[in-house]
């Protein structure tokens, strides 16, 4: 099964079954379910296009970093989670989760 990812706007999608995320898992890497009390969402990993689009719409408006990454990350979920203000800063407190990076080591000689 291969996974299609719909934009955020036209996405009607409230949950995933365990194919969709074994799908979304081969096609992103990684498929993460943000819980805000009642409601829920999945997110894939944001790639360097998604990051470097929310970097530069944060520098209007920092809150829009992380609606940048959950409009472009989402896959399935309650859309009250970017559109409500509650549901949108408790999600926006699990982001950092999704940026993760190799450690790197840097060496001078």
């Amino acid at each position: 099964m291969e996974f299609k990812k719909i934009p955020f706007e036209d996405n009607h999608l409230t949950e995933l079954t365990p194919e969709q995320i074994e799908a979304a898992k081969a096609k992103y890497k990684a498929v993460f379910e943000i819980t805000v009390e009642d409601k829920k969402c999945w997110l894939h990993k944001p790639d360097r296009n998604v990051l470097d689009l929310a970097n530069s719409a944060s520098s209007k408006k920092s809150s829009k970093f992380n609606e940048t990454i959950l409009r472009n990350c989402w896959l399935a979920g309650d859309k009250d989670i970017v559109e409500e203000d509650d549901y949108f800063y408790g999600a926006s407190t699990q982001l950092d989760e999704l940026i993760t990076f190799k450690n790197a080591e840097l060496k001078k000689y």
